[in-house]
C-alpha cells in the first residue's frame, strides 16, 4: 500500500462512520454543559475551545441537534452560535456547515504543526535569517534620546523617507502614519471605517490571518478568486455588487499563491473600483522591496483608501513596525484611534528602521535578499514542473502546490522530513485544494528532494488507464 494511500486511511480518509464517529466525539465534549442562556452557552464553548477540547475544524452538530443535547430552544442556541461566528470561534460554510473555526481568537490558538525531529519546516512563511540585516549593528551607531508624553508620535525623518520610497512605486503619499505592522494597519483603517457584519472582499485563497482578524472583528468575508495576476475583475465586481464594502488587495508577493499584479490587471481593477466609489480599498505590500516583482498599486483608486507596507520581510519580523499611506480623513482616523489606545510606534524601533534604510551596506542586504528569494521560488517551481506538479509562484517567498488531498499529502510528506502549511487555512469558498511550500530557504539539493518527494507521492494517487 502507497503512503499517501496508507496515510488517507489512518488519518481521515472517507471512510463508513466517519461523520456518526465524529458526531459522537462532539457529543461527548458537550457533556456537562449547564448554560440557561445564550451568553453562558458563548462562554461554555469559548472554554472548550480554549482548553483544546473542540479542536481547529472539527464540525458542531445542526442548531435543533445542538439544542435537544443540552436542553434549550433552538433560538437561543442559534443566538450563541451567531455570537461566536461574530468573534470569529465558529464557521458556517455552505457544505461545511458551522465547525470550530481553523485559528479561532483565543489564548491557546493558533498552535504550530508538530514538527518531527530532523524535519524541515517551511511552513510558517519566514524570511531566511541569513538575509536580514543585523539590528545591533545600527543600534550601536543609535543616539537615542529619552523621549516622555505628549511628544509628536511620529519621527519626521522616517515620515520623509517613507513617502520617498511610495512616491516612488506610484503611491500618493501626503498623508503617512506609522503602524505596529501591515495587519495593525489594516485592523486599524477598517475598525475606522466599517462595523461588526459589514462585509469585506478578500483574495481566495488569501492570507490566512486577515481571515482571522477580519472574523474576530465580527466582519463578514466576501471570496474573490484570483489567479497568477492577482484578483480577477469580474470576481471582484460581484462581491462589491454583493454588498462588500471594503476589498483588501495584496499587489504583489501574495500570500500564499505568489500573485502579482501587472499593469493590465491593475487597470482593469482601478476600472472595477471606480464602479463602486464609497468601496474602502486597503493594499497589504507586506514584503515590500523583497517581493521579487514591481508594485502595481491600485491606491487612490477609491475615494477611501489605504496601502501599508511593512519592514518585516526585510529587516526582519520583530521590527513590528509598517508604514501606512491613504486619504487625508482614513489617516486622521487611525492616528485618533492610536491616540486612544497605544498612543504610538516605540520611537527606538522608528530610529531603528531609519538607520537601517540608510545604511549603504543594509540596502546591498536587502537587495541580494530579493534575488536570493527570486532564484529560490523559481528554481522550486522550475523541479516541481519538470516532475509534472502543478505549482504556482510568481513573486515572493511561497509556492502553492496544487493537489487532491491536502491532509494526504502533508502527513505523508512530514513523514519523509518536510513540514508544509495546509491549504484549506487560506481557502474559502471555491479555491481548490493546494499546500503551501515557503521557499526562502531552500537550496538546490532540497529543493530537487522536495519536488521529487511531491511527485512521487502525487503519482501514487493519480489514477491509472488500462487499455
Amino acid at each position: 500500500m502507497t503512503e499517501l494511500k496508507q496515510y488517507t486511511i489512518e488519518h481521515g480518509g472517507a471512510s463508513a462512520g466517519t461523520l456518526e464517529d465524529t458526531e459522537r466525539d462532539v457529543d461527548g465534549v458537550l457533556s456537562g454543559i449547564t448554560a440557561h442562556r445564550a451568553s453562558a452557552l458563548v462562554h461554555e464553548l469559548e472554554a472548550r475551545v480554549a482548553s483544546g477540547a473542540l479542536r481547529p475544524g472539527q464540525p458542531l452538530p445542526s442548531v435543533r441537534r445542538l439544542a435537544a443535547r443540552i436542553g434549550l430552544s433552538p433560538a437561543t442556541v442559534a443566538a450563541a452560535l451567531s455570537e461566536l461566528r461574530r468573534r470569529g470561534v465558529v464557521v458556517t460554510e455552505p457544505r461545511r456547515g458551522t465547525h470550530i473555526g481553523e485559528r479561532p481568537p483565543l489564548e491557546a490558538w493558533p498552535r504550530a504543526l508538530a514538527v518531527p525531529p530532523g524535519a524541515r519546516d517551511l511552513s510558517l512563511g519566514n524570511p531566511d535569517p541569513a538575509l536580514l540585516p543585523d539590528p545591533q549593528a545600527a543600534l550601536a551607531r543609535l543616539a537615542m534620546p529619552k523621549r516622555l508624553y505628549g511628544e509628536p508620535p511620529e519621527l519626521p525623518e522616517l515620515i520623509m523617507a517613507a513617502r520617498e520610497q511610495l512616491r516612488a512605486d506610484g503611491i500618493p503619499a501626503e498623508d503617512v502614519c506609522v503602524v505596529g505592522g501591515a495587519l495593525d494597519g489594516i485592523e486599524r483603517v477598517l475598525q475606522a471605517h466599517l462595523r461588526p457584519g459589514d462585509r469585506v472582499a478578500v483574495e481566495d485563497p488569501g492570507y490566512a490571518p486577515l481571515y482571522d482578524l477580519l472574523r474576530a472583528d465580527g466582519l463578514g468575508l466576501q471570496p474573490v478568486g484570483i489567479d497568477a495576476r492577482g484578483m480577477v475583475p469580474g470576481s471582484l465586481r460581484a462581491a462589491l455588487r454583493a454588498g462588500a464594502g471594503a476589498v483588501v488587495v495584496t499587489p504583489r508577493g501574495q500570500n500564499p499563491t505568489g500573485a502579482t499584479l501587472d499593469h493590465e490587471r491593475a487597470e482593469a481593477l482601478r476600472a472595477v473600483l471606480a464602479e463602486h466609489p464609497q468601496a474602502l480599498l486597503l493594499e497589504d505590500d507586506h514584503l515590500g522591496p523583497v517581493a521579487g516583482a514591481p508594485m502595481h498599486s491600485l491606491a487612490a483608486a477609491s475615494g477611501r483608501w489605504a496601502s501599508a507596507r511593512s519592514v518585516a520581510k526585510s529587516l526582519g519580523p520583530d521590527l513590528r513596525l509598517a508604514l501606512l499611506a491613504g486619504d487625508a480623513g482614513t489617516i486622521a482616523r487611525v492616528r485618533g484611534r492610536q491616540s486612544c489606545g497605544p498612543g504610538w510606534i516605540s520611537h527606538l524601533i522608528q530610529r531603528l528602521v531609519l538607520a537601517m534604510w540608510s545604511d549603504p551596506d543594509v540596502q546591498r542586504l536587502v537587495e541580494r535578499a530579493a534575488g536570493c528569494y527570486a532564484e529560490r521560488r523559481e528554481r522550486l517551481l522550475a523541479d516541481l514542473h519538470s516532475r509534472g506538479v502543478p505549482a504556482q509562484g510568481d513573486s515572493g517567498l511561497n509556492v502553492w502546490v496544487s493537489c487532491d488531498e491536502e491532509a494526504a499529502l502533508l502527513g505523508a510528506l512530514s513523514g519523509r522530513g518536510w513540514v508544509l502549511a495546509p491549504g484549506a487555512r487560506y481557502r474559502l469558498e471555491s479555491s481548490a485544494p493546494a499546500v503551501r511550500v515557503t521557499c526562502a530557504t531552500l537550496d538546490g539539493a532540497d529543493s530537487a528532494r522536495l519536488a521529487s518527494d511531491i511527485a512521487e507521492l502525487l503519482a501514487t494517487r493519480r489514477p491509472s488507464r488500462a487499455g
